[in-house]
């Protein structure tokens, strides 16, 4: 079987302070499974590895989520998931708005450093797909 860029990036990451790659596990094989669903994985050694996703039905943007690993301590690093503002909803506000800081949109970001708060991310990553197959 040929290995994936990504799936040499999370074969190779060994340091994990607070059990962070679990979670992108576990968001990268939810997004696989979704229908329709295409993955891009762009690598920034030092500052961030981030996968893209995006919907096949997608016409005018390039993405529905952003899933970044920061990467500024490669032995505790934590996830950074963003969306467009308009596709999910933040009902305990624990996101950011962005102002423009998504691709030139409004986008909320989620800053992940604990693995306890993947569940409400999870049903961020599922409500902004759900909007993405909508196209």
């Amino acid at each position: 079987m040929v290995m994936s860029s990504i799936d040499r990036f999370v074969a190779g990451w060994t340091a994990d302070v607070a059990g962070i790659r679990p979670v992108f596990e576990a968001f990268l094989r939810f997004l696989r499974e979704q229908e329709g669903v295409e993955l891009d994985f762009n690598e920034r050694p030092g500052v961030s590895f981030s996968l893209r996703a995006k919907h096949e039905n997608q016409k005018n943007r390039r993405l529905f989520a952003m899933v970044d690993i920061i990467d500024d301590d490669p032995e505790n690093r934590w996830l950074s998931v963003c969306f467009y503002g308009d596709m999910v909803t933040d009902p305990d506000e624990v996101g950011d708005l962005v102002p423009g800081g998504l691709l030139g949109e409004d986008g909320y970001c989620f800053d992940l450093e604990e693995a306890e708060a993947a569940p409400y991310l999870r049903a961020r990553l599922a409500e902004a797909c759900a909007e993405a197959a909508k196209g």
